[in-house]
């Protein structure tokens, strides 16, 4: 499979996006100079091994050249990738319902439509290009669908509230994290994993994810989920207290409340590992920060008519820019742009001055793979036309002008 490095620019969606708004950096295609040495690997005698691995099998069908689902949000700075191979989505996505309804049992049968329309297959395979077989994206796959079981059950959609979440949350946690107990409690503990589809969920995708990590690779994961609990937990206080938070309070509990785990585990799905030592250099967890805030910045913005529709106040960064800010709702819309254009801009340029300042092949492996998952991600929020859909303000914008 090639390197997850920018597609040439394909036509157009249909229907077409409108015009860039006025004040909004226009869509870009290809990443600065810099990090496009980054995604494109190690060149020269020797140095094939250190790109990024080929799947292995049979070579699947050529992608079809038709252009990707959806509109992408207008003024959006992302990177075009190409299809993601069609065989590996189906067997993906195949085996990820199989787990989820047979093994961990993590939705009813009345969530079946959802669980399809979130399409985890696709998700997987456009951030994960490099993963070298099946088996390693259903990793990155089921540790997806246990904390997105975390997400609906606990905090949002089917039955979450704010009470008594931290309780919650830490029960589950000891699913990825064991307790070490007395012999006379562990059995109650061990029951208790059962006990609900979150941790069911939690329980079987760690045992996979530990059978295929390095005890290091388990670790930091363990840590990054410990960072997203506790941005739930920020969510669930304000929502408790009616408080609105600052933008600057909002983007620092994003930073925590969001996709880092799944960036973080792209050495471990692309089938080698990231020293330890390399992993946890500030630099290096910089680059991981920033590529968490603008991947978690584009769901805001796609899934934000989503959001209106639920009952109460949703915080988002549109939301929280309008209130805060005196603006008004489209306008909240356009400033976020801005911001995740920003935090883009500066993840690309953390990444390849790390890149060039530590040329050590496995890192420049592990940040070609977080480029990979911030493209990947934004593709599968454009192409998921059965949870997102963008809000009329540019239809709006013509309007004004006519």
């Amino acid at each position: 499979m090639p390197d997850p490095g920018p597609a040439p620019s394909s036509p157009p969606s249909k229907p077409p996006a409108p015009p860039d708004p006025p004040g909004v950096i226009g869509t870009e295609t290809a990443p600065n100079p810099a990090l496009a040495r980054v995604l494109r690997g190690p060149h020269g005698l020797g140095t094939t091994g250190l790109r990024l691995a080929r799947p292995t099998g049979p070579p699947a069908a050529a992608a079809p050249a038709a252009p990707a689902e959806g509109t992408p949000v207008p003024g959006l700075y992302h990177h075009l990738v190409p299809p993601p191979d069609p065989a590996r989505v189906a067997e993906v996505s195949r085996r990820i319902k199989t787990w989820a309804v047979d093994e961990a049992q993590v939705f009813p049968p009345e969530w079946e439509d959802q669980f399809d329309g979130f399409s985890v297959g696709r998700y997987m395979v456009a951030c994960h290009p490099d993963a070298p077989t099946v088996d390693h994206l259903m990793i990155a796959a089921r540790l997806m669908v246990a904390e997105n079981a975390v997400d609906d059950c606990y905090c949002e959609d089917h039955g979450g509230s704010p009470v008594g979440l931290g309780s919650r949350l830490l029960l589950a946690h000891t699913a990825l994290d064991p307790l070490h107990t007395t012999r006379e409690y562990e059995p109650a503990w061990q029951e208790s994993l059962q006990s609900d589809a979150p941790r069911r969920a939690y329980r079987s995708a760690m045992e996979y994810f530990v059978r295929q990590a390095t005890p290091s690779q388990a670790d930091r994961y363990r840590h990054d989920m410990a960072r997203l609990h506790l941005g739930y937990l920020a969510e669930a206080a304000w929502d408790q207290l009616d408080h609105l938070p600052e933008v600057w309070e909002y983007l620092a509990m994003r930073q925590f409340n969001n996709f880092r785990p799944c960036p973080t585990i792209t050495d471990t799905i692309g089938g080698y590992e990231l020293p330890a030592d390399l992993h946890a250099l500030p630099r290096t967890q910089k680059v991981i920060a920033l590529a968490g805030n603008a991947t978690t910045l584009v769901n805001d913005l796609y899934s934000y008519t989503k959001e209106l529709k639920s009952p109460g106040r949703h915080l988002n960064l549109p939301v929280v820019l309008a209130e805060r800010e005196g603006l008004t709702e489209r306008e909240g819309y356009l400033r976020a742009i801005e911001v995740h254009n920003e935090l883009m801009r500066r993840f690309e340029a953390e990444a390849a001055s790390l890149a060039a300042a530590c040329p050590v092949p496995t890192l420049l492996r592990f940040l070609r793979g977080v480029a990979a998952w911030v493209d990947g991600n934004h593709h599968w929020h454009q192409t998921n036309t059965y949870r997102y859909s963008l809000p009329d303000f540019w239809q709006e914008q013509e309007t004004d002008s006519v």
